[in-house]
């Protein structure tokens, strides 16, 4: 069955907990979102809440998934470049889909609905990520049209000794003007 998306739910103790042991379990299961792990709820609430008070500034909007059962299953928040050359383009942060529920095309179908979100933003003509290389996450957000446009080598240290890249990637809405 697949995921019902909302651009701008909400926030309530329900969505916020959900986004909350998402972001655990999707850490936990080794998935580049930020953090290492082990974590728990309360290692990632402090980003989550960097991530509303965003949204209440209108800097960040949130999408998130839901499952059949109305659980929270995947998530992604767009950010506002707030560069006077730079607001023709979003960044795609925090992109999860919960370890139960890959290999479905919810990662895929997720993608899409930023997209089309995105869309729906007056001026803008591109989405832009980053993910950290040695997972194959390039080759899956290539895969959704995106194009890696830059790679910084050992940019990110996952523990010491362990460094790897960081990939930047874009993928046009529009053609520029």
């Amino acid at each position: 069955m697949p995921l019902t998306f909302m651009l701008d739910p909400a926030i309530g103790p329900a969505l916020r907990d959900g986004i909350l042991d998402l972001w655990a379990d999707v850490t936990n299961a080794g998935g580049a979102v930020g953090f290492v792990p082990p974590v728990d709820r309360e290692d990632v609430r402090p980003e989550l809440v960097g991530h509303f008070v965003a949204m209440a500034e209108g800097r960040h909007r949130l999408l998130v998934g839901h499952d059949e059962e109305g659980r929270v299953a995947a998530t992604a928040f767009l950010a506002f470049n707030t560069h006077r050359l730079m607001t023709h383009w979003v960044w795609l942060y925090t992109v999860m889909v919960h370890p139960k529920h890959q290999g479905r095309g919810y990662g895929r179908a997720l993608m899409a609905a930023a997209a089309d979100a995105a869309r729906t933003f007056d001026g803008i003509e591109a989405v832009r990520l980053t993910c950290r290389g040695g997972l194959g996450l390039e080759r899956f957000y290539g895969s959704c049209g995106y194009q890696e446009v830059g790679r910084v080598p050992g940019a990110i240290r996952v523990a010491p000794g362990d460094h790897r890249d960081d990939v930047f990637m874009l993928l046009p809405l529009r053609r520029p003007r």
